[in-house]
């Protein structure tokens, strides 16, 4: 597919009819509460909805206390939004029906489409193509539907409502389940969490989750977005959606589900088989600073920690405890998150022992359960904490301490000065009280979490909030001149002659097609070198034994030469070979391996790691969507596991990481450029030498794509 930049930005109205309809026809409407048509019109009467509702039913003069319609042809009016809630058979009239009319958006209730196979996806090609004739959005089919507290529409047939409506609030969920989207908010509701709307998107015919984080990342009644997805179904509304919610400031947090192998491509390409969907989908959703959750319980944290609107770039954490064991506990769970813990300044440390001499006051703070007998202790060491200390965010530790009815008034009073004094900080609870005494602490600002190691996760994703809305926007990747692939997958000579175009140096070789001729290319290289066999159909030339490394001398050459054209007829006899490739051997570098692999929702992803175990046993790597600049590139090298081992750790010497970055993006920009023809690319190893030195290919592979347009 083509590669998908997100676009400036969605039109606020494009799905206004859909979540704030000013009129509703109810298409299969029953006067029976508890039936999927009845469920709505019950919901909308009893939550006040402030447009018009009209049922529509054959049968019925009047439902639920309003006045029916016999068909869509005698509404008065043509509706904003319709309810489709009839069997498949007629649900194609009706939105044809309703199309027709003018209406602007459909809800459908209806299954027994796509889900169900081919017959199924044709009759919801023919829904679709109705809908776009007319210019009506269609919302399913399969949708459980969607609520908007903000103006009582209740279009949905959840039996969740059954148990309380939402409180009112700043949390938007879009779903592509319906039965999983209704119990995110039935979750959310039961913890008190606010809820502007909450739309599930079912088959995704037409709109889809991307949309849908697209409008809420405009609508002034949502600040914080939860999704859950199965598969993303169209890239290019969904990168846009998250770009618009990351310049709007409103974090993402998404539960992405579904985890599987990128299929036969693996077996050609290096990179794929390492890759796979999960990886990618990490890697695009931290571009955007989307945090992925992997639990419901972490989402849901997450959400209501971010409804405080504090995100603190290059996030610390400060703690106060009362417990040694659980300032260890906390410690354990930050270091495991990548959230940073320094210590207190020395000269804090000196005046916090003075105010209590035996505090362990480092960081974690621990000021013992002396603090519960002096609470002014509490606004002294939180003072320090994030004057001294510096801290984004400070968690308060004091147990069920915090909840005692003779500790909770004063502890609540200490608290709330420290509150007014830095409205800038996050500051997190934990404690184990009664939920009326945990509502008056997240009245008074404070977000509370029973378990302490769950406040961390969600400090952390806040952090990672703030980061990302604070970041420049990245500057456009280099520009490189045009260049045309090859019909076919190229040799390896040939393939790095097309990468230099794009300035992606190699190994200093020559391809020779006799003995002779390698041997002049060795002698004019300088021994050590390496044969290669050369073959636009040996990709993997180390598994038929096709490479010789350490040749040292003429003869060695000449012995090789041939032994490299034995095997290669032993091991694949219809390939065609292009003879033996003389390379320079290179040494003191640091093997590295650079790749491309192009991705089936959001196109080319470049990957970087280090050769050998660190590829093939830890998978030590990084992804990014391609194009990318070299700031860019130089992150994803640093952002791996053994990053040290090019930056001097043990007495290395410094790898060339600014010539490896540049050619890790100008990659990038090749694999964009090439568009769907390239299916892959592998540099493995590329020698990223000493400092000043560069970066080198000794092997490359471009992987060309079979069955492309």
């Amino acid at each position: 597919m083509p590669y998908a930049e997100p676009s400036p930005g969605l039109p606020l109205d494009a799905l206004s009819a859909l979540l704030a309809p000013r009129s509703v026809a109810v298409i299969g409407a029953s006067g029976d509460a508890s039936r999927i048509g009845g469920r709505p019109i019950a919901a909308m009467l009893e939550r006040g909805y402030q447009g018009r509702i009209l049922p529509v039913n054959p049968n019925r003069p009047e439902i639920q206390g309003l006045r029916a319609y016999a068909s869509i042809a005698e509404l008065p009016e043509a509706p904003d939004a319709a309810i489709i809630a009839v069997p498949a058979a007629s649900a194609e009239q009706a939105t044809r029906e309703l199309a027709e009319r003018g209406t602007k958006a459909a809800i459908m209730f209806t299954a027994g489409f796509a889900e169900l196979g081919e017959a199924g996806a044709e009759a919801q090609a023919r829904l679709l193509e109705i809908a776009r004739r007319h210019g009506m959005r269609l919302l399913g089919p399969n949708s459980l539907g969607l609520f908007n507290t903000a103006n009582g529409f209740y279009g949905t047939f959840t039996s969740s409502l059954e148990r309380g409506y939402p409180n009112s609030g700043p949390i938007g969920i879009a779903s592509q389940s319906g039965a999983y989207g209704m119990h995110l908010f039935s979750m959310a509701r039961d913890e008190g969490m606010g809820i502007s709307c909450s739309v599930t998107t079912g088959n995704e015919a037409d709109l889809n989750v991307g949309d849908l984080i697209g409008w809420m990342a405009q609508d002034p009644g949502t600040e914080v977005i939860a999704a859950y997805s199965e598969g993303i179904r169209d890239a290019g509304s969904f990168l846009a959606a998250l770009d618009l919610a990351r310049r709007n400031r409103k974090p993402v947090v998404m539960m992405k589900v579904g985890r599987s192998e990128v299929g036969s491509a693996a077996a050609r390409s290096h990179t794929a088989s390492i890759a796979g969907d999960d990886a990618v989908t990490d890697a695009v959703l931290a571009e955007f600073g989307v945090v992925r959750a992997r639990t419901t319980e972490e989402l849901l944290d997450v959400a209501r920690l971010a409804v405080r609107k504090v995100y603190p770039a290059g996030n610390t954490l400060g703690v106060l405890t009362v417990s040694g064991g659980a300032g260890v506990l906390i410690s354990d769970a930050a270091e495991a998150a990548g959230l940073p813990m320094p210590p207190m300044p020395e000269d804090a440390q000196a005046v916090l022992r003075r105010d209590l001499p035996f505090c362990a006051p480092a960081n974690p703070v621990d000021c013992t359960a002396q603090v519960l007998n002096d609470l002014s202790l509490v606004t002294r060491f939180g003072h320090s904490l994030i004057r001294d200390g510096g801290y984004g965010s400070i968690l308060l530790f004091f147990t069920h301490a915090g909840g005692a009815p003779s500790i909770t008034p004063r502890l609540r009073e200490e608290l709330r000065g420290l509150r007014a004094a830095y409205p800038d900080r996050l500051l997190v609870l934990s404690v184990l009280a009664d939920p009326p005494q945990i509502r008056e602490f997240e009245e008074d600002g404070f977000t509370v979490f029973a378990d302490p190691s769950r406040a961390v996760a969600a400090i952390h994703a806040m952090g990672r909030f703030g980061d990302a809305f604070a970041a420049d926007r990245p500057a456009p990747p280099p520009a490189l001149p045009g260049f045309g692939l090859p019909a076919t997958t190229p040799s390896e000579a040939e393939a790095k002659r097309i990468l230099a175009r794009a300035g992606i140096e190699a190994a200093p070789e020559r391809a020779c097609a006799r003995a002779d001729e390698a041997v002049a290319a060795a002698e004019a290289l300088g021994f050590p070198v390496v044969l290669k066999i050369l073959s636009p159909d040996i990709l993997h030339k180390s598994e038929i034994g096709g490479v010789l490394l350490g040749v040292s001398d003429a003869a060695a050459v000449r012995d090789g030469f041939a032994l490299l054209l034995q095997r290669a007829a032993s091991a694949a006899p219809d390939a065609r070979i292009e003879g033996v490739l003389v390379a320079k051997q290179l040494s003191g570098g640091v093997e590295c391996i650079l790749g491309v692999h192009r991705d089936p929702v959001f196109g080319p992803v470049a990957m970087f790691g280090l050769g050998g175990i660190f590829v093939e046993v830890l998978k030590d790597v990084s992804f990014r969507r391609c194009p990318f600049g070299e700031p860019e590139a130089e992150a994803m090298i640093r952002s791996i596991r053994g990053a040290p081992l090019l930056l001097g750790a043990r007495g290395r010497p410094v790898a060339d990481v600014p010539a490896l970055a540049r050619m890790l993006s100008r990659l990038s920009v090749f694999a964009h450029q090439a568009g769907p023809r390239l299916a892959g690319i592998d540099l493995n190893p590329v020698f990223a030498m000493p400092e000043g030195q560069g970066a080198f290919a000794a092997d490359a592979v471009i992987d060309i794509a079979e069955d492309a347009a």
